[in-house]
């Protein structure tokens, strides 16, 4: 169900980014541009519509999760959930800290995507965009020995298309991440 569900968006989408770009390439150089326009205005439109119903649908899929095994976390403006279960000390993670955290990644199925080493912990660079958006944001909330449990919406995560190996599509993501430093 879900498969088909994904395909028909992905159908949906992909038709009215060909429509759009028909509608910009048969306008041509003629005097009436402002047609194009407004077929731009109602293909960009229409998109802004689709991802706010995305979005709404995300955000549904994720409090029923919540609720489903009593957490409570709080919603950052972004749409990011987090719980912090266990409380370290020190100063919070700043943009441009090099960081370490041991994290497990699953999908609100439960399968378990990736995974670190439990010996070598995970690196990365606050703001080089090297991580997701939602692990990122949710790594500048937390100081060294805090864990967490991070619920990311996909436009926070992978987006529509997955990361191409182990992640679907539109993928909402969990994370259980210790903030080493």
């Amino acid at each position: 169900m879900e498969a088909k569900k994904g395909f028909l968006l992905r159908t949906i989408f992909l038709t009215i980014i060909s429509l759009g770009f028909f509608c910009i390439n048969s306008c041509g150089d003629r005097p009436d541009k402002p047609a194009a326009v407004s077929s731009i205005t109602v293909l960009y439109d229409t998109l802004i519509n689709f991802n706010q119903q995305v979005v709404q649908q995300e955000s549904q899929e994720i409090d029923d999760f919540i609720r489903r095994y009593q957490w409570k976390m709080k919603t950052t403006q972004t749409g990011l959930r987090y719980m912090i279960y266990q409380h370290g000390a020190g100063k919070p993670a700043r943009k441009g800290d090099l960081v370490s955290i041991h994290y497990s990644l699953s999908l609100l199925n439960g399968a378990l995507i990736y995974k670190t080493d439990s010996l070598v912990p995970f690196r990365f660079d606050i703001g080089k965009r090297k991580v997701t958006r939602g692990l990122e944001e949710g790594v500048l909330l937390m100081k060294p020995g805090d864990r967490a449990k991070l619920v990311v919406p996909s436009h926070l995560g992978y987006g529509l298309i997955g990361d191409q190996a182990m992640v679907p599509e539109r993928a909402i993501l969990v994370y259980d991440v210790i903030f080493v430093r």
